[in-house]
């Protein structure tokens, strides 16, 4: 194998040259043709040099053929291939990436100008041919001539003083790794950020595989999709996203899985009732899931998809004292699994129960909750209160399991104690100790059917919750504009029915008599509305979709870096395939809403419904989404709310990943839904969004 350098008198010969281009070109010779003379002969083609970016460009397959090499088009590829002895030479249109193959070693280099057709005819930088075919080059100015002499000879260097530093030339990658790049002169001038992308050697595409601060080493954690003969690229750009300069060479991704549980040690005790586990991986996962084996009962454990960063809580129960294995098992974004080893620990908890929803000394002034917190399971459950005065013992409720609401009335006014009895699996009765509260046993009333601030706009159902017996109940309508009451019923239960004259502010209430007197529920302010309501709409048509949204997600990717894959899946997610974008209920002005963001946007906004609960009951309530003028303005919104706003700073450093910025989403509270980020990775692979983060270089 040669080590090649290039000679320093042609060195110097070709820097000024390039200077002289640079430099030297007044405006006299802005018309002039730029002639090329090879071994003293003048070259005559249908075709002219000309100067672009303050570089020459010349045809390459002019000089090329002329200097006996073989030039071949491959138009499907948009490449140009030349052949001379034994070197080959790959050229992409477009691309900034060059491949030199020479004694069967292959490397590879950035170009400062990207080739380019102009006039059916492929034009390269004038440096490039003195690299390529390893010729002398010289410019002169007044005579606008390019001098090649094939005499003179010179070999292929690198444009920039750029070198990726923490990785070889040929290194095999087996998991996570450091990236820095080094620079010589420091950094180029106007360097904002820096890209490594990670292409593939027969197409030269891929994907960015870190960015950010140019003056900082990166973190790369491969996925499993990565794996192959692979080009690794390390670019500078401006703030506008222009290529400055940057390094490339050939890498071997071929990932060792390395996954370590942590939280818990080969043979360790556990006697904790609680204990958070995690995962070290050196790949980036979709997803894992931690698996539980009792060996001696059989039992069996796996949770489902969770993040592969956060911690997960492991809850021992009585029934898994003994032996236990615990392993991590990651998946990749096809589902593929990777298991970890197992980790053998023994549990050994203390049984625990305890009465939840009331605590020692306090006051109950309506309904509680009781639950029974447990490590075992049982078959049933019953929930007891002891008045502390007369030593009387009343159950309460009894099932299998679960919570019982106790509203405790007058005639359970003073002192209580509450405490729940179970029975586990094998037949032992166990108690939890009692809690002691003071019960004020003031009578009550609650409305249950209509929520504060509800939207009436169909027959409504009435009821009432109490801890009375009642000797008399009545449902009082109340017109807010006009102050007039109508009782619209005597009974246990009421039905509102909006009618044609009813619209606008009214309130509820539900009064009881007992004992002689009245108690009242609290006053519950809605709307009635008998107009005509929308629903949601189609943005297009759902066929459309994915073209419409893909191209608004490619521009944004290429104007900030964030995944295109990961927007266009949120947009579906969000509005069904754009089939349900909010309108206004009331007048069906169309949102163009395509992410469901509350608020006010360039248009204003639309009232649609949200959930709320009220007494127990869940109820649809108004609420305002951002109105847009057009598809656009929505997705310009949320690229600012996800950019701008501090809460997903963590997302931005990641967001050129679609799998990690998937994640790192949910983590900033982006949504509520525990499989948010599982669902937007699995819309990514299934529909192949992957490759609208495709890049070059």
């Amino acid at each position: 194998m040669r080590t090649k350098f290039i000679k320093w008198p042609i060195l110097i010969s070709l820097l000024l040259v390039i200077s002289l281009v640079q430099y030297s070109t007044p405006d006299a010779y802005a018309e002039d043709t730029i002639k090329i003379v090879i071994d003293g002969k003048r070259i005559k083609s249908d075709v002219d040099p000309y100067i672009k970016n303050d570089r020459t460009l010349v045809p390459i397959r002019v000089i090329s053929e002329e200097l006996d090499s073989l030039v071949e088009w491959d138009g499907e590829k948009r490449e140009v291939h030349i052949y001379k002895e034994d070197m080959h030479l790959v050229l992409r249109i477009d691309s900034y990436l060059v491949e030199y193959t020479n004694d069967n070693e292959t490397t590879y280099a950035l170009l400062d100008v990207a080739p380019e057709i102009s006039e059916d005819r492929t034009f390269v930088p004038l440096r490039l041919v003195s690299n390529a075919l390893g010729v002398g080059i010289e410019w002169d100015n007044d005579k606008r001539t390019v001098f090649v002499d094939s005499s003179e000879s010179s070999e292929f260097t690198k444009f920039f003083d750029v070198k990726i530093s923490s990785v070889k030339a040929g290194q095999t990658i087996t998991g996570t790794t450091l990236l820095k790049t080094d620079t010589s002169n420091g950094l180029p001038k106007g360097a904002k950020e820096i890209k490594y992308l990670l292409l593939d050697k027969d197409t030269a595409k891929g994907f960015v595989i870190a960015a950010g601060d140019p003056a900082q080493a990166h973190e790369w954690i491969p996925a499993m999709e990565d794996n192959g003969q692979k080009i690794l690229v390390a670019a500078f750009y401006d703030a506008k996203g222009n290529f400055l300069a940057g390094d490339s060479i050939p890498v071997t991704v071929k990932i060792q899985p390395q996954i370590k549980l942590n939280g818990i040690t080969e043979g360790q005790l556990i006697t904790a009732n609680s204990v958070p586990l995690s995962t070290i991986l050196n790949f980036s996962a979709a997803y894992v899931k931690y698996e539980m084996i009792n060996p001696d009962n059989g039992a069996y454990y796996i949770s489902p998809e969770v993040d592969p960063v956060k911690p997960f809580t492991m809850i021992p129960v009585m029934e898994d004292n003994g032996n236990m294995s615990v392993r991590v098992i990651a998946y990749d974004i096809k589902g593929n699994p990777y298991y970890g080893q197992y980790v053998n620990i023994r549990i050994n908890v203390d049984e625990y129960l305890y009465l939840s929803g009331v605590k020692q000394g306090q006051t109950v002034d309506g309904s509680v909750t009781l639950l029974a917190q447990r490590n075992f399971n049982v078959t049933d459950t019953e929930y007891y209160v002891v008045d502390r005065a007369t030593g009387k013992e009343t159950l309460l409720h009894k099932a299998p399991y679960g919570s019982y609401t106790w509203f405790p009335g007058p005639k359970d006014a003073g002192s209580k104690d509450l405490y729940v009895k179970v029975t586990d699996t094998a037949g032992n009765v166990h108690v939890s100790d009692r809690v002691t509260v003071n019960v004020t046993g003031n009578p009550k009333l609650l409305l249950q059917g209509i929520g504060p601030g509800q939207v009436l706009t169909e027959t409504t159902s009435l009821n009432i919750k109490t801890n009375v017996e009642l000797d008399g109940i009545k449902y009082i309508l109340k017109n807010v504009r006009t102050g007039r009451e109508l009782i619209i019923s005597e009974k246990s239960t009421a039905v509102v029915i909006p009618e044609e004259g009813d619209d606008g502010q009214w309130t509820i209430r539900a009064e009881g008599i007992y004992g002689g007197k009245t108690i009242k529920s609290e006053e519950v302010k809605f709307s009635i509305y008998t107009g005509p309501l929308y629903s949601a709409k189609p943005v297009i048509e759902k066929d459309k979709y994915l073209d419409l949204v893909s191209g608004l997600a490619i521009e944004t990717r290429k104007a900030t870096g964030m995944s295109a894959a990961l927007q266009v899946a949120q947009a579906i997610l969000e509005t069904g395939w754009g089939q349900s974008v909010p309108v206004d209920k009331y007048d069906g002005k169309f949102s163009y809403n395509l992410f469901g963001i509350k608020g006010e946007g360039t248009n204003g906004s639309v009232t649609s419904n949200t959930w709320e609960e009220y007494n127990g009951v869940a109820f649809r309530i108004d609420a305002e989404f951002r109105a847009y003028n057009n598809v656009k303005e929505s997705w310009q919104d949320h690229k600012d709310l996800l950019l701008l706003r501090e809460r997903y700073a963590p997302f931005r450093k990641v967001m050129y990943d679609s799998t990690q910025g998937a994640w790192e989403l949910k983590r900033c509270g982006y949504a509520t839904d525990s499989l948010y980020a599982v669902k937007l990775i699995n819309l990514i692979e299934r529909y192949g969004l992957k490759e609208l983060d495709e890049v070059t270089i």
